[in-house]
């Protein structure tokens, strides 16, 4: 914290309704792809009408939403940038969030009264480089995820009072320098800089001897398995007030690919453990357990601290699994309620009349709720929802209300 300024909450959306969700379930601020130019190439993204949309319903909220920009561009991207810039200009984002020094310029001339950004993908690791960017009109950089605290802290220190520090604090974190992978091109000819990562540091490996071609001997770790390039993931949930002293801006969550639940979850808990730690830092530290116990709510890989208090050591890689721990399945998020009260969902993974799940409510609350009965769009009764993505009218013997997410056990 800086002259009584408490850090922003940064929430990543892949698409509409998950960016809704950031926002009613604690964002500050979100974070968004365009149909281009970004660096998830995978992500749902948004169109321009959803773009519209989703700045308005943010906006309406009081939360701000930073629009990427962030592929490293070729020359035959660029023309392409110039009308994409031309299109955003007129949607009015609080932010670009930008890589490359050639689209920095591009979006200076046209739409200066955007706020640029300076992604982690430029590799910011010094205060002088801060400074480089501020001079070129730079208003926020996001620091390289091998910084530690100590460091930020030093770059707090050097840089401007005006100029704002980002930083990740919960997400996939990247076993290349601050994303900057060539695996990806080498192997599949998709280039994680243009927004298109296959993610090989998840794949499981094996060594060949050079004159023994088509011999894979296994690559073992103390018998622990071959995935050696798969790291833990970041999760700064029991650090908040480090990283409140540390002097960042802005705290940013990963995963820009994610569900509803996941983006829901996390902002939920980090609202909540920023919140009481900026109340009361022992009011903090008691409810510890309940941060614990909702962060695993989503998909893991189980959790380091990444660089922040030194450099990860060999306990920081998962060297058995290249899975997620799931604990929770997302079901859907709950819409209007139809004129006979049952809860207009779109479903998406299967649950049955019977079941107990559970309503996961913006305010912290988790309530259980049994599904007394599935119908589809047309009012036919149905045993279960096995079909992703079918309009469902869906009677709870609890009722949750618009927005609220619903899951259950895995």
């Amino acid at each position: 914290m800086r002259s009584g300024r408490y850090p922003e909450l940064l929430v990543p959306a892949s698409c509409l309704e998950v960016l809704k969700t950031a926002v009613l379930y604690g964002a500050d601020a979100v974070y968004i792809g365009g149909e281009a130019f970004g660096l998830r190439a995978k992500a749902k993204n948004f169109s321009r009408k959803d773009m519209e949309e989703g700045i308005r319903f943010a906006h309406e909220r009081g939360v701000k939403v930073y629009v990427t920009a962030n592929i490293l561009a070729h020359n035959r991207d660029l023309e392409g940038v110039r009308a994409y810039f031309r299109e955003i200009r007129e949607l009015r984002p609080d932010a670009l969030i930008i890589a490359d020094p050639g689209i920095f310029r591009i979006a200076g001339e046209i739409c200066p009264e955007i706020d640029r950004h300076i992604s982690t993908q430029a590799n910011n690791t010094n205060y002088e480089t801060y400074r480089f960017w501020h001079a070129l009109g730079a208003k926020r950089v996001v620091t390289a995820r091998e910084l530690s605290l100590r460091e930020i802290r030093e770059i707090r220190e050097n840089i401007p009072e005006e100029m704002e520090i980002e930083t990740f604090i919960h997400g996939a974190m990247c076993i290349s320098y601050s994303g900057r992978c060539l695996l990806s091109n080498f192997f599949t000819g998709r280039d994680a800089n243009q927004g298109a990562c296959t993610h090989p540091c998840r794949w499981k490996y094996a060594v060949m001897e050079e004159t023994r071609p088509g011999e894979y001997l296994p690559v073992f770790e103390n018998e622990r398995g071959t995935f050696i390039f798969n790291s833990r993931d970041l999760c700064m949930i029991e650090h908040i007030p480090d990283l409140l002293e540390s002097g960042a801006d802005s705290l940013k969550i990963e995963g820009r690919m994610k569900t509803a639940l996941y983006v829901a979850t996390v902002a939920r808990t980090y609202r909540k453990a920023i919140d009481d730690c900026r109340k009361d830092p022992a009011l903090y530290r008691k409810n510890l357990p309940w941060y614990r116990e909702q962060i695993t709510g989503c998909t893991y890989r189980r959790f380091t601290t990444g660089f922040f208090y030194g450099k990860p050591s060999e306990q920081d890689q998962i060297y058995d699994s290249n899975t997620y721990v799931q604990e929770y399945v997302y079901l859907g998020t709950a819409g209007e309620t139809d004129r006979l009260g049952r809860t207009v969902m779109e479903q998406k993974n299967k649950f049955s009349v019977g079941e107990t799940v559970e309503i996961m409510k913006p305010d912290g609350r988790n309530m259980e709720t049994v599904v007394r009965g599935i119908y589809d769009s047309q009012g036919n009764a149905q045993e279960a929802a096995p079909h992703p993505r079918q309009e469902l009218h869906v009677e709870f013997s609890l009722r949750p209300e618009r927005y609220d997410i619903l899951r259950k056990r895995a």
